[in-house]
């Protein structure tokens, strides 16, 4: 193998999927005022995924849930129904009026909801984005699911070693302004100049996090390019919905692929072998790690400088590195042998 595999197995078991709150239905910011405040703050902590729906962030918010009941806080989850900017922008702004201790946010553009998320700050709501960043000045700590040159990495090695480390590969990525897509895809462009010189990528396209497109976009990418060896899907949602086409294609077990998805959504296609392999890191405790870094916000124990520690519970302690970035760990990969012992 081109990577060395984690032996630690995450026993995650059963988590709840939050309940979509409207943001003019159960006000976040109401809910934080029934004795939710702890002795440094309001600890009402509101999760603004990219959308609602996705199975990757219902698990990262039951994450971010858990935590919050550990520590006495008051979660909420309001979101867009599709990965849009403008989509969150009314959102936050509902939640800087509704005066809720912290936005964890999942940015959809890195500069669109800056204006709406200083506002909040200004107000004194406490931001921090994860799975996907603004602008640093824009929110006060970003959780990093991994370091990105990683994340790249570990998609780049798999690929290579599922296609014969040559041929035609493909993207399909989820918005055309998703950060950390973007940053993850530079990356994987830059590792296969520099190690893989016959691979040749050919094509980026975008499902917009969303499951049919998504899948028309696998169907079109194999149309347009008969010699296709494999296909990288950064994505939950992409890499999926291109499961599922591979699955009941002539490609199936000819066309390689990889990406970033859950287990219990790709367990079917490794099983059935549509999937080898592919990688993710557990967003369960990406939500929880990002709400602890909020209560540590609120709280007045970091502001999010370089350097500053703080307690994130079940996970240890963590530092805050360069440009208030926290990162959560390594990435880890899902395949046939060990796919069976994780549940989200």
């Amino acid at each position: 193998m081109l990577f060395q595999k984690k032996t630690r197995a995450a026993a995650l078991a059963a988590l709840a999927v939050s309940v979509a709150l409207v943001a003019t239905g159960c006000a976040a910011g109401d809910s934080g005022s029934d004795g939710a405040e702890g002795d440094g703050g309001n600890l009402s902590i509101t999760f603004l995924p990219k959308n609602l729906g996705n199975p990757y962030f219902d698990t990262s918010n039951a994450g971010g849930e858990e935590a919050i009941e550990e520590f006495g806080g008051t979660f909420a989850e309001v979101g867009p129904a599709e990965a849009t900017p403008d989509g969150q922008v009314s959102y936050i702004n509902t939640l800087t009026q509704q005066g809720v201790g912290a936005i964890a946010v999942s940015a959809n553009d890195p500069k669109a909801i800056c204006d709406a998320l200083n506002e909040a700050r200004d107000a004194g709501v406490k931001v921090v984005t994860f799975d996907s960043d603004t602008n640093a000045d824009c929110r006060d700590l970003f959780v990093n699911q991994a370091d990105s040159e990683g994340i790249a990495k570990v998609q780049v090695d798999l690929i290579a070693e599922q296609i014969g480390d040559a041929g035609e590969i493909a993207v399909l990525s989820a918005s055309a302004n998703a950060t950390n897509q973007n940053a993850w895809i530079e990356l994987m462009k830059e590792e296969l100049a520099a190690n893989h010189p016959d691979i040749e990528l050919v094509e980026v396209v975008y499902g917009d996090d969303d499951d049919q497109t998504s899948f028309d976009k696998t169907a079109a990418l194999l149309q347009t390019h008969p010699n296709l060896k494999g296909i990288v899907s950064p994505t939950t949602v992409g890499i999926a919905a291109a499961a599922r086409y591979l699955q009941t294609s002539e490609y199936q077990g000819k066309v390689a692929l990889t990406g970033l998805g859950t287990p219990n959504q790709m367990r079917e296609y490794v099983e059935d072998g549509t999937v080898t392999a592919f990688a993710l890191w557990n967003p369960a405790d990406l939500g929880y790690l990002a709400a602890f870094a909020s209560k540590a916000l609120i709280e007045g124990d970091i502001t999010g400088a370089e350097g500053d520690t703080f307690d994130a519970g079940k996970l240890g302690e963590y530092t805050v590195g360069a440009d208030g970035v926290v990162l959560l760990g390594d990435p880890y990969v899902f395949d046939a042998e060990n796919i069976g012992d994780f549940d989200f």
